[in-house]
């Protein structure tokens, strides 16, 4: 397994605007999402191990964020007819086997995923109610065949931290993880 790491995007960025379909064949869009006080934006897939390593932890982090003013929405930007694991319609049974309670939602163009610069599987862009990029890395310290238990702490960190008010972490390390599968010639320079 080939280990990617994330971009790490300039914090401040806004956040891309975006139109996908979910599971379920309704489109949600940034806008739906207005009045939030955050959105967390993930990048994944059904494939990874990576995240398949965290999908309880993460399932469970949304259940517990759920009633939360934080939106989250989950993207999966890979490239279906090379990896055919990540289509649409095993994406439903990725959602029922993990009990993902966010839109799961497929990028198939995968010009989202350029919008944001995202690079790996998982990867999570945290926005605050202005859309405003304020912590990008990674979900906790946890890796597959590690000792270290899964528990988003990285990330709940910097959920607790827009939810209080407080500034942006300053540590923030990247996420890590599968490479997005781009479509030949799609991949970003």
């Amino acid at each position: 397994m080939s280990l990617t790491q994330s971009a790490m995007n300039e914090l401040g960025a806004k956040a891309a605007d975006f139109r996908l379909p979910d599971v379920d064949g309704n489109l949600v869009s940034l806008a739906d999402y207005e009045g939030r006080k955050g959105l967390l934006v993930i990048f994944m897939c059904n494939h990874c191990p990576y995240v398949k390593h965290i999908r309880r932890g993460l399932a469970k982090f949304a259940d517990d964020y759920a009633s939360s003013p934080i939106g989250i929405v989950g993207i999966n930007s890979n490239d279906a007819s090379t990896h055919p694991a990540d289509s649409p319609e095993k994406m439903v049974e990725e959602v029922a086997a993990a009990g993902y309670r966010f839109p799961y939602l497929y990028d198939e163009s995968q010009t989202v995923a350029k919008a944001y610069q995202a690079t790996c599987t998982p990867e999570f862009f945290l926005f605050d109610e202005h859309r405003l990029l304020v912590y990008r890395g990674q979900f906790d310290e946890s890796r597959p065949g590690s000792d270290v238990p899964v528990t988003g702490g990285a990330l709940r960190a910097a959920v607790d931290a827009l939810l209080e008010g407080r500034e942006p972490l300053r540590q923030q390390i990247p996420s890590v993880g599968c490479s997005i599968k781009w479509k030949p010639g799609n991949a970003p320079m």
